[in-house]
């Protein structure tokens, strides 16, 4: 399985890390309550403009398999869930909740 992490805002659609095009080091945790990523980020522009916009981002997950479609995770991220460690150059981001969907599903025919 390859699997990408896309963190994107979520009212433009800017996308701050894509590990598909710019591969980063990170972790997926979960609790059963929550999910913490944890991903290791330099600070420069893109994570200054992260940061600055912390309160309204979208986090998604594609997992793409040899033998079936690929499914998209998309996780919700409260208020004050984003945090930077500046001497670790580690993001930090907890999420409430997931969806979880297969997009080829979602097509119609006419």
């Amino acid at each position: 399985m390859k699997e990408t992490l896309l963190i994107k805002h979520a009212v433009g659609g800017r996308t701050f890390i894509d590990t598909g095009k710019q591969p980063r080091e990170y972790r997926v945790e979960s609790d059963g309550a929550s999910f913490k990523f944890t991903v290791k980020a330099p600070m420069d522009r893109s994570m200054e403009e992260l940061l600055e916009w912390k309160q309204e981002l979208n986090v998604f997950l594609f997992q793409e398999f040899d033998d079936r479609p690929t499914k998209k995770i998309w996780f919700y991220v409260n208020d004050g869930s984003v945090h930077y460690n500046a001497e670790r150059e580690q993001l930090t981001i907890v999420a409430q909740s997931s969806i979880e969907y297969v997009p080829d599903l979602f097509g119609g025919s006419m």
